[in-house]
């Protein structure tokens, strides 16, 4: 019989022989981190024209939107929180920012005089990014089927 092998382990003691033995893998003390983006949706109500626009295009015209901004973050998951931020802290981070478009002229905020959506992500990003840092994504919707997603300047990948 094979060398190992002790009565009773296996009821058929040629498996042992035919095995080779295996190298069980150390344990993993240290996992990587779990990597996820999240979100929170704001909206808000504003007013704008587009002063770049062709002559006779109707975005020249003053008109608004109930815009949609989706704020993502990236992180690690919180070994303990099981979070990578509280909802909460995008939320307060937001706000005066929200407080600065909701039911306003977006033309009339410095840094928005000519408001496209691309325009306002930036201009949100900038603002929001010294305060978030894990910041990954700025998306504007200013209908259900148009808007933009902007993750940054290239030189900040």
């Amino acid at each position: 019989m094979g060398a190992g092998f002790r009565p009773g382990l296996y009821a058929n003691p040629t498996v042992l022989e035919t095995r080779l033995p295996v190298a069980l893998p150390p344990l993993i003390l240290n996992k990587p981190p779990v990597l996820m983006q999240i979100y929170k949706e704001f909206t808000f109500e504003a007013a704008h024209r587009l002063p770049h626009v062709p002559e006779g295009h109707k975005c020249a015209r003053l008109h608004g939107h109930s815009f949609m901004v989706k704020v993502a973050v990236s992180g690690a998951v919180g070994e303990r929180s099981g979070w990578v931020m509280d909802f909460g802290d995008i939320k307060a981070a937001f706000q005066p920012i929200w407080k600065q478009l909701d039911h306003y002229y977006l033309n009339e905020i410095p840094g928005l005089e000519n408001p496209t959506s691309e325009n306002l992500a930036i201009w949100i990003w900038n603002k929001l990014q010294p305060v978030l840092p894990q910041l990954s994504s700025i998306e504007i919707r200013e209908t259900c089927t148009s808007g933009c997603i902007y993750t940054g300047s290239a030189q900040s990948h």
